[in-house]
């Protein structure tokens, strides 16, 4: 799977710049686009990890970019922090978590929370991802071994992703329910 990039979103190139700085020092792929079209086919063409944007800018919000991703599936799921140069505003915080993005942040900016947020929800969008992905291995492996059409292992378990779990029968793990066991 290749690697996600943060996409930085802002009409005003000092403010990008600026986002850039703060973030570098993590060491992640930036992106960057000057407006909501250009995000939403940036977005659209994949591999966008984390969207930091920019709510108010000529033509296409940035309230509009997320209310577009919400409604397709292969973006819904990525994380948003929107950033407002406006101050505090009840109606635009309210919209803005009903749209489920991850934060509402105000400009200026402090670099450090604002790398400590994107090091969180970007890593934790990879990890879903990477979840998703086991899944479906997962389950393509149970549909190959059905049309195979052979019997399962009996004491066959699948192993714990963590290593320090030690293995267990799987009638031990279901409490001996599967070969009719009572203890």
């Amino acid at each position: 799977m290749p690697e996600s990039k943060i996409l930085i979103v802002d009409d005003h190139e000092d403010t990008l710049y600026a986002l850039e700085s703060a973030l570098a020092p993590l060491g992640y792929q930036l992106g960057r686009a000057t407006n909501g079209d250009e995000a939403l086919k940036q977005v659209l063409r994949g591999h966008v990890g984390l969207l930091l944007l920019d709510v108010r800018m000529p033509g296409v919000s940035g309230l509009d970019v997320v209310r577009y991703m919400r409604r397709v599936e292969q973006t819904q799921h990525i994380p948003v922090i929107l950033l407002t140069g406006f101050g505090q505003d009840q109606l635009l915080t309210a919209t803005a978590f009903a749209l489920g993005v991850a934060d509402l942040v105000m400009k200026p900016i402090d670099p450090w929370s604002l790398r400590t947020k994107v090091r969180y929800l970007y890593d934790a969008h990879r990890r879903h991802l990477a979840l998703e992905q086991e899944v479906r291995e997962l389950r393509a492996l149970v549909k190959d071994h059905t049309e195979a059409d052979e019997p399962a292992p009996r004491a066959a378990a699948l192993p714990h992703p963590d290593p320090r779990v030690p293995a267990q029968r799987l009638s031990q793990a279901l409490g001996g329910e599967l070969e009719g066991e009572r203890t």
